[in-house]
């Protein structure tokens, strides 16, 4: 009898065990952050000024921001520009601080005759327009060693930026569609041609691409969301640097609306 009330009583404290570290590990998981990145100081920094930055980690030379917007935890942070560096970004959040979503926030050039300066695209899919078989006429996108050219951002949260973006862009159109992203600043009325009609991008940009890859090997939900700084043309230099502070801080008006409802 006393041999069956110890193994009772060693169950009973194995099974305790074994749903009080169930409960630690639900626990964490319901402490994954939302994950924010972008490529410069100006599309972090108003959300970085409403945020309740409790601590920060710096990892390759990028300040990781950690802490609560709207009451949700985060990690806010400007990864640099281009490919390589928000690649590295977007795998630091996921490894280094576990993230449950990204969100990347910024600027981009339209190339969209139904965008217009500060319009907003939510992408529902993401591309890179530079990687591919380079000929004498043009890329060939896409080599053996991809087997998807686009990849899809997360139906979920791509509503949830949606209806986000229409709260707070009242003024503005806001799209959902296809982000281009490469390694140069497009300032070609030719190339936006390109991107429109042989693609059927609405913006190009120069890092959604890359974060949204990353976090798909993953299996990490993202979203890109760009506010228009410029058309990608000729004088797009001119019109970005209008334009970019304003547009930026467009942009993070919308992540800080969306995160109320994640």
């Amino acid at each position: 009898m006393k041999k069956i009330i110890v193994i009772l009583m060693m169950c009973s404290v194995f099974l305790g065990s074994l749903f009080a570290q169930g409960q630690i590990e639900g626990a964490k998981a319901q402490k994954s952050p939302i994950g924010i990145i972008s490529a410069m100081d100006s599309e972090v920094n108003y959300l970085l000024s409403i945020a309740d930055v409790t601590s920060t980690k710096e990892v390759g030379g990028v300040v990781y921001n950690i802490g609560t917007l709207e009451g949700k935890d985060v990690v806010i942070c400007k990864a640099g520009v281009g490919k390589s560096l928000s690649a590295a970004g977007t795998a630091i959040l996921i490894h280094e601080f576990n993230v449950s979503s990204i969100i990347f926030t910024g600027i981009a050039g339209s190339v969209s005759e139904k965008l217009s300066i500060a319009d907003v695209v939510i992408s529902t899919e993401v591309m890179f327009h530079d990687y591919g078989y380079q000929t004498d006429e043009k890329i060939e996108l896409g080599t053996d060693f991809v087997s998807e050219v686009k990849i899809k951002a997360d139906p979920i949260l791509v509503d949830k930026a949606y209806n986000a973006a229409l709260k707070v862009c009242k003024d503005q159109d806001v799209l959902k569609g296809l982000v281009a992203t490469g390694d140069q600043f497009v300032a070609s009325a030719k190339k936006v041609e390109y991107l429109s009609n042989e693609l059927g991008a609405l913006c190009v940009e120069m890092e959604g691409a890359s974060v949204g890859y990353v976090a798909s090997q993953y299996g990490i939900p993202f979203v890109v969301i760009r506010g228009m700084s410029d058309k990608a043309d000729g004088v797009a230099h001119e019109t970005y640097e209008q334009w970019w502070v304003v547009v930026a801080d467009n942009s993070g008006k919308i992540v800080q609306e969306m995160v109320k409802s994640m």
